[in-house]
């Protein structure tokens, strides 16, 4: 399971705005202490310019708050302009009719709040060392305040840290004691903090008898003045993406101490619909109150208790649990299982970090077949989980058949229009069926014996575009293509076989999230320019102008005008292309419920497609629809291919395609498997570099003795793969929200499904025949188009047209200067700019070295890159 890394109590008055804090981002939770400072001071110690200005705590009495001596004021000062990490500066106007009984302005005596304020723009920014604190400047409706109503507070950030549930005996006990006397609401309609609590306060203190224990309660929770927040909060954060942190937003834990109460009581409320809290608390769905008595031994503290289910609350895969329970039986269960389970985890030794390729400092450490021992040695435990996973309970066989029904078409309908697309550019020998025989055998093979299962293999549009290089070539030195193409494959096999067994995939320590997302980019231009160049094609032949009938008939050539064709061609292209988009982001609506809007998040392609191909077949029935291919009935299909007919120089030619072809290979795969084992999917059950290389070798061995068309790890297919496996939860950043994966179901169930309907579609490929091509191309968008999110090259990318007060609040906007980050994203362009130049040129022998150039993103990153952008900043945009 995966939890939050820290816990933060929040104990402010006021609203925390503009900043981040550094240490609170820290593995260490953090706990928040308030203490108020009058401005008033004595009129003798200000006349004499002393700084000891009287400090008095909210309910303290003598100076003491909880026996603890007030601090003077030098101390404050000094421990502020070094601990000090963001500011924020408020009024509330004071409508107080009484204000004459107040204490004098600051400009009679009273402690300047310029005092406290650093020179570097409020003190943002301070280093690692400072402590995360804030301060703010309010008004309250106290008789102790100045005429103007100006108080300050204080409040700084502490640590708390985590419970260890194996070694404290408390935790276990005290949940085990609170399960029995528990107060829930479980989907309560309330959305204002008042009313949550209020609820809360009712259920918990049934039966009390002392009348006054409500609203002693009520009184220590909030905040005595006009913000009325929280008084106390303990809340979680997390390491986020680049080295910030994220506020966990799905829970807050409110406690405090009551005089009149004589035994602890904790009350969770389960939100009916998240509600927004205020800052950091823009999502809550869980509200935990824990009222304890005042004179409690400190192991049973407010704090103590709150600790307990803060640490349990900070696993967002428990929280999922505990979203699904329906009865109170069922949430009580839940967390008692998550206890012992907390319990058997802290026990272990949790020392084994394994870091993802790329996380630490890149080391080589090649050896003969240690990368493969290691990956099966990793991988081989959890073999029989691969496949239960998927299976488990009810959420997941939703998501396996969502997700297979999501394979199922984004693997058939690319092979069919990458089948289309090689039997134009092969005169007919590379043909659709053959396609769907590779992706048949391929992907079925890899999801049983490939070490990532989410990987998902496919045709894609290097490996057409490097075929049609292969025939070009056989043409022209009149060579026999399948044996040239056989040749070149096994070739390619080969070197991919040297790669693993020498553990070579170590060599992708240094491909950066850059060089992952330069790539990505380019497969996605590649899929937007193929459906284009055939809409275009399809105008060309159909679309014909004045000019073209004139000339047509001048000539006596046949011309045949239609342009409904075309019309209803990019109208089912880009209707494939809306629908599939509108779908994929329903989850973002407020429409339907949330399980709803999943459901229909996850069906979105199959949908587009379904819908789109029976409104071109159906609806305009009078309009001849372009069938996207011509079913072949080849019985010598299986058939091997003569390599006798090669001369030793065409040997050696392929043996040179062969190895540009493998960098190919090499990169596409590794580049695919580290965004699938992407620290930000949270995948569970290691990685496997090493192995999926040599089975990539050896299913493409098979391939190219057969003259199949190969295949290997297909962007943006696997990471979207990863998606639609996985349970995420949503965050709201000063109004901007995006999307955390929770867990990741890592199952080879729906590559299995997906490839054995894939296998039964081979009996009805005269009905996948009448699917319109401009379907398949829309497809082909769809595709391009979602792969862009969560791309932060393509983010980065529309800032350059984004006003600068609309930034999302992204880690690297904090953290790095505008014009580094604007330089870094232009670099990146440039190389994606000589990619795509490259990839599509229409000379062959410059496509040949399309590879290679592939392979020099990784030195240009680490080389020339730097010389421009100073290396903290690339730590900050280019990390993981």
């Amino acid at each position: 399971m995966q939890k939050c890394n820290s816990v933060i109590m929040r104990a402010g008055r006021n609203e925390i705005a503009g900043g981040e804090s550094r240490e609170s981002a820290a593995i260490q939770p953090v706990a928040l202490r308030q203490i108020t400072l009058n401005e008033g001071a004595n009129q003798d110690q200000q006349e004499r310019g002393q700084d000891n200005e009287a400090f008095t705590m909210e309910g303290s009495t003598n100076g003491r708050v909880n026996g603890v001596p007030p601090p003077d004021y030098t101390a404050l000062d000094n421990q502020i302009s070094d601990d000090v990490d963001y500011l924020h500066v408020s009024y509330t106007t004071n409508k107080d009719a009484d204000s004459d009984k107040r204490r004098r302005h600051r400009s009679e005596g009273g402690v300047s709040s310029k005092s406290y304020l650093s020179e570097d723009g409020g003190g943002l920014n301070k280093g690692e060392s400072h402590k995360s604190s804030l301060m703010s400047i309010s008004r309250f409706d106290d008789a102790f305040d100045d005429a103007s109503g100006l108080t300050l507070i204080y409040s700084r950030h502490e640590k708390v840290s985590l419970k260890d549930f194996s070694n404290e005996v408390r935790a276990s006990r005290d949940v085990s004691s609170y399960l029995r006397n528990m107060s829930l609401l479980l989907d309560t309609p309330e959305t204002s903090v008042d009313g949550i609590l209020e609820a809360c306060l009712a259920k918990m203190l049934e039966g009390v008898t002392n009348s006054r224990t409500h609203d002693q309660a009520k009184s220590a929770l909030f905040t005595h003045d006009f913000v009325h927040q929280l008084s106390r909060t303990l809340q979680c954060t997390s390491i986020s993406e680049g080295g910030g942190f994220d506020y966990d937003q799905n829970w807050i834990c409110a406690m405090c101490s009551v005089p009149s109460l004589t035994s602890r009581r904790v009350c969770i409320a389960r939100l009916l619909h998240t509600a927004n809290l205020g800052q950091t608390c823009q999502e809550v769905h869980f509200i935990i109150v824990v009222l304890v008595p005042t004179k409690e031994k400190s192991t049973k503290s407010e704090l103590e208790v709150a600790r307990t289910f803060g640490t349990i609350f900070s696993d967002m895969e428990f929280r999922q649990e505990l979203i699904a329970a329906r009865t109170e039986e069922d949430f009580k269960d839940a967390l008692g299982n998550i206890t012992h389970e907390m319990a058997t985890r802290h026990g272990k030794a949790e020392t084994k970090v394994e870091l993802a390729v790329g996380e630490s400092e890149p080391k080589l450490q090649c050896g003969l077949f240690r990368g493969i021992v290691g990956d099966l040695k990793r991988r081989l435990p959890h073999y029989w989980s691969d496949y239960k996973d998927g299976l488990s309970d009810k959420k997941s066989i939703l998501k396996t058949v969502s997700c297979t029904l999501f394979l199922y078409f984004a693997c058939i309908l690319p092979s069919i229009a990458f089948g289309v697309l090689n039997e134009d550019n092969t005169d007919g020998t590379l043909t659709v069926e053959k396609v769907l025989y590779s992706q048949l055998f391929g992907g079925l093979l890899f999801a049983i014996l490939g070490g990532t299962p989410q990987i998902v293999l496919l045709t894609t549009a290097p490996l057409a575009i490097y075929t049609q290089i292969i025939f070009s070539l056989s043409e022209r030195f009149d060579l026999d293509f399948q044996a040239f193409f056989a040749c070149v494959g096994l070739f390619n096999c080969l070197f991919l076989v040297i790669f693993s067994v020498l553990d070579l995939s170590v060599l992708m320590q240094f491909s950066t999230r850059s060089s992952e997302e330069i790539f990505a980019l380019f497969i996605s231009i590649a899929f937007t320019v193929d459906a284009f160049k055939n809409c275009a094609k399809n105008f060309d032949l159909y679309y014909c102008s004045d000019s073209n009938s004139t000339n047509s008939s001048s000539n006596d050539t046949e011309y045949e005008c239609a342009r409904e064709k075309s019309l209803l061609y990019l109208l089912l292209l880009l209707g494939t292309l809306w629908l599939g988009v509108t779908l994929f982001t329903f989850k973002d609506k407020p429409y339907l419920t949330a399980g709803k809007r999943e459901l229909l998040a996850d069906y979105a392609l199959p949908v587009a497609v379904i819908v789109m191909a029976f409104i071109g077949v159906l609806a305009f029935d009078d309009i001849d629809v372009e069938k996207s291919f011509q079913p072949t009935s080849d019985t010598n299909i299986f058939k091997f291919v003569d390599l006798t007919q090669l001369s030793w120089k065409a040997i050696l030619g392929a043996a040179g395609l062969g190895f540009c072809l493998s960098l190919l290979f090499f990169m596409d795969q590794n580049i695919s498997a580290a965004l699938v084992n992407a620290p930000q999917n949270k995948m569970q059950k290691g990685t496997a570099y090493h192995w999926d290389l040599l089975v990539i070798a050896g299913i493409n061995a098979v391939l190219s003795m057969l003259c199949f068309p190969w295949v290997h790890a297909a962007l943006p297919h696997s990471p979207l793969h990863v998606k639609a496996l996985a349970d995420v939860e949503e965050r709201v950043d000063q109004g901007h929200i995006y999307q955390i994966i929770v867990r990741v179901r890592e199952t080879r169930v729906t590559c299995i499904f997906s490839h054995i309907l894939i296998g039964l579609s081979l009996l009805i490929t005269s009905v996948l025949a009448n699917i319109p091509t401009s379907v398949l191309y829309g497809l082909f968008l769809y595709v391009a188009v979602t792969s862009l999110f969560g791309n932060q090259m393509f983010e980065r990318i529309q800032l350059f047209f984004t006003e600068q007060s609309a930034y999302p609040p992204n880690h690297y906007i904090r953290r790095v200067p505008q014009r580094k980050m604007h330089t870094f994203t232009l670099l990146q362009l440039l190389q994606l700019l000589v990619l795509c130049g490259v990839g599509f040129a229409p000379y062959p022998y410059l496509k040949m070295f399309f590879p290679v150039l592939i392979f020099a993103l990784i030195p240009i990153r680490h080389k020339l890159i730097p010389r421009f952008v100073e290396q903290k900043y690339l730590r900050a945009m280019d990390g993981h």
